[in-house]
């Protein structure tokens, strides 16, 4: 132990999951000494750390508080909450606390484009970076999507496109984003944060330091405090003078620029209402990035959407079945079935997982209107049952697949089975990318049948 204390400086790295081993990582490329805290016994990824960092002392399950204290600082992992009690002693004794994203900052050398928001944040920050790329830009897209925001750091990089959850944004003093964007706000992660308001506050940290911001038009919770020193512009609804918005023309609806149309919404790959905005957010941030308008309309008439999210499956007996297994959130499943309610038919919604606890009656106007009926399943699917009960038809099962089963002999043809479950997925699978895999076999097995 006392050689992991003699160096000039030492760092903790509090988590072992994808993010405390990419901070690993880069400590070790500068040759920063460092040790691992997790609270759990027998946490992520320890025997890999035991077999590539055989040397570093790691305090697994009970800490050594002084040990933590000692510390010149200590990098919190996005999953691990500050009100750790370990965590909230560090801080009182006047331990330095960051996350990986601070981290960042301080070495990134290219200009940064940041995006949050509580819904739709993969699908717009990949939207981006394929515009970057479009335009012959050396980009680099990760953080909360994809690659740790530690292991893109490289010289080469012209710009950073950055998904960032409120988690992260914790933890992260000052982003200085060439572009910085809240897309969405709505109740998530309530049981990680007292009040909707804390959420908010994360969410907002953001545009902390901010060349320019694109808000949501719609959404009052995305703007900026009044004393943002920033340029502002915005998307979403009619178009108009200085926004990215929607216009009809002789009964085609276009993407505008201002009120000029720029693409006709049928152009489009990716399908639903809530897709129409999330084009349009990609679009006022890459205009605020200084993008060309034709390298983001050429990455937008190519992009097929992500997986897991809205993504058509296939048809069985004149049913269709969508995977949003990414909708783990109140607002994200609301935001499919309003964007699917434009499709032939009704829909058949399975919802199910961990609640989070989430407060499911807002989804109760959209499925009144836009479902045949709801199957609930999993961990908490009594909550969502009694939360829904106003809805006269819903079924209550135990695990996904039964709701598949279900859904199935529900749905009428012409009817669409979605899959958004509102919840996590942690219950009866890893994530929600195994969710959605789990959900597309079913489905094509149940074609082949």
């Amino acid at each position: 132990m006392s050689g992991l204390i003699a160096t000039s400086k030492c760092v903790a790295i509090v988590g072992t999951g994808v993010t405390g081993l990419s901070v690993a990582r880069f400590l070790q490329g500068l040759q920063v000494r460092f040790a691992f805290f997790d609270t759990r016994v027998r946490p992520p990824n320890a025997e890999l750390i035991a077999q590539e960092y055989p040397e570093i002392h790691c305090e697994f399950g009970r800490w050594d508080e002084d040990l933590l204290c000692s510390m010149d600082e200590v990098v919190v992992s996005p999953g691990v909450s500050l009100k750790q009690p370990q965590l909230v002693s560090a801080k009182e004794r006047g331990v330095s606390l960051i996350g990986d994203i601070d981290l960042f900052v301080r070495y990134a050398k290219a200009p940064i484009i940041a995006i949050t928001g509580s819904n739709a944040k993969s699908t717009v920050t990949t939207l981006v970076g394929d515009m970057a790329a479009q335009q012959g830009v050396h980009v680099a897209v990760g953080g909360n999507l994809g690659t740790p925001a530690l292991d893109l750091l490289n010289e080469s990089v012209e710009l950073y496109v950055l998904e960032l959850s409120s988690f992260q944004l914790e933890t992260t003093t000052k982003l200085n984003a060439k572009v910085a964007s809240v897309l969405n706000i709505s109740p998530d992660h309530m049981d990680r944060y007292d009040s909707m308001q804390a959420y908010h506050a994360a969410k907002q940290r953001v545009y902390f330091g901010a060349e320019q911001v694109v808000v949501n038009r719609r959404d009052v919770l995305t703007h900026p405090p009044l004393s943002a020193d920033a340029i502002v512009s915005g998307f979403g609804g009619s178009a108009d003078f200085k926004n990215m918005g929607t216009q009809m023309r002789d009964g085609v609806l276009w993407l505008c620029d201002q009120l000029e149309p720029i693409m006709k919404v049928s152009e489009l790959r990716i399908v639903g209402a809530h897709n129409v905005d999330n084009a349009l957010a990609a679009l006022a941030i890459g205009k605020a990035a200084g993008f060309e308008r034709v390298a983001m309309l050429s990455a937008l008439r190519n992009f097929e959407g992500l997986p897991h999210r809205c993504q058509w499956v296939m048809s069985v007996g004149g049913v269709g079945f969508i995977d949003d297994s990414k909708g783990t959130n109140v607002g994200a499943t609301l935001a499919a079935i309003n964007g699917l309610s434009q499709n032939d038919g009704k829909l058949v919604v399975m919802l199910g997982g961990i609640a989070k606890e989430a407060n499911f009656s807002a989804l109760l106007p959209a499925l009144i209107e836009h479902a045949r009926s709801i199957v609930v399943y999993g961990r908490d699917a009594r909550i969502l049952e009694e939360s829904l009960c106003q809805f006269s038809k819903i079924k209550r099962v135990d695990t996904m697949l039964q709701a598949c089963e279900q859904a199935r002999l529900l749905a009428a043809p012409g009817d669409t089975v979605l899959l958004s479950p509102a919840c996590a997925s942690f219950d009866e699978f890893d994530n929600y990318v195994q969710r959605g895999e789990v959900f597309t076999r079913w489905v094509k097995e149940a074609a082949n049948e």
